[in-house]
């Protein structure tokens, strides 16, 4: 009887296991009393600025080095690397990568490659996701499991098959040197139809049985519901979708043979035998400028990509 009436009494006075608030800042590696310590916290200082350089450098030091290189001369960048522009500053080299090599048309080439992949590749993850997790057909796992099992397949063993559909279709003309050729394989990723799909799981599935009472059909509930609230999902998935566009090289060197619609990570490995080193590296800066602004754009993305499930609010 005593001890029933102690608890609530500890629990008045703050004294609770739940109440205390210092119980949770105590539990560490380090403890508050420790925290307080003028060498503790002096090394904690010293070593959030060591990582934070640290980090700086590796993340920033090639980009600003490229930035740096791409208006220094060929003899500067071969003799002193590091120096900052010991001949001055050559703004010669920008002009002539875009006018002279034409990497401006080939800078051009990629955002229209990587749009165009991006567009085809939403509609197919998210029309495949919306069949599998909310249309929920009778053979609805078959079609899971055939799409799970593509992720098992090495891609180079699907480059020949993929290259003679592309070069001699069933019907129509060929789509070598078009980009369709390029969107269409890529677009069917079972990697990003999966993310989607277990996106749209854990969406209220009330929601669309009460869309369906009002008599709204599949592409009215997947047009006016899903979309609009799988908005942390669809950024997610057209990070993936163009940074992979980015960093393709084989697939667009097969299909798009011809230089005057290829993009820059297909263009400039040939460039660099037919021009000087400045011009080069002038020409490899430019090309960081699409990756740079995407994750200027996108970093908060890239940041809430880990907390996408609790995105819904019922």
């Amino acid at each position: 009887m005593s001890t029933t009436l102690k608890l609530p009494a500890l629990r008045a006075r703050g004294r609770g296991p739940k109440e205390n608030p210092d119980l949770d800042t105590e539990r560490g590696i380090l403890s508050l009393h420790d925290r307080r310590r003028r060498p503790v916290r002096a090394g904690q200082v010293a070593s959030h600025v060591f990582l934070l350089v640290g980090l700086v450098i590796v993340g920033l030091g090639p980009l600003l080095w490229l930035a740096k290189a791409a208006i220094s001369t060929t003899q500067d960048t071969i003799q002193h690397p590091l120096a900052l522009w010991p001949s001055g500053i050559d703004w010669a080299n920008l002009e002539q990568a875009w006018v002279e090599v034409e990497v401006g048309k080939y800078f051009f080439n990629t955002i229209a490659l990587a749009a165009g992949q991006w567009v085809i590749g939403l509609v197919v993850a998210t029309s495949g996701a919306y069949v599998l997790s909310i249309l929920r057909p009778a053979y609805a796992r078959v079609l899971q499991a055939a799409v799970l099992a593509t992720l098992f397949v090495p891609s180079v063993v699907l480059l020949v098959p993929l290259f003679i559909t592309v070069a001699r279709p069933a019907f129509g003309p060929s789509l070598l040197n078009t980009y369709l050729g390029v969107w269409l394989p890529t677009a069917a990723n079972a990697f990003n139809i999966l993310v989607v799909k277990r996106f749209f799981d854990s969406l209220p599935y009330e929601v669309f049985e009460a869309a369906r009472t009002d008599g709204a059909g599949p592409f009215r509930m997947f047009w006016s519901i899903v979309l609009p609230m799988s908005r942390p999902i669809v950024g997610v998935v057209s990070v993936f979708i163009i940074i992979a566009s980015l960093k393709d090289y084989l697939w667009p060197k097969l299909v798009l043979p011809d230089a005057a619609v290829q993009p820059l990570g297909v263009r400039l490995p040939n460039i660099q035998s037919q021009t000087e080193l400045d011009v080069t590296l002038a020409a490899l800066a430019i090309s960081t400028i699409i990756p740079v602004v995407l994750f200027l754009v996108f970093q908060r993305v890239f940041l809430r990509g880990a907390g996408l499930g609790g995105a819904v609010k019922g």
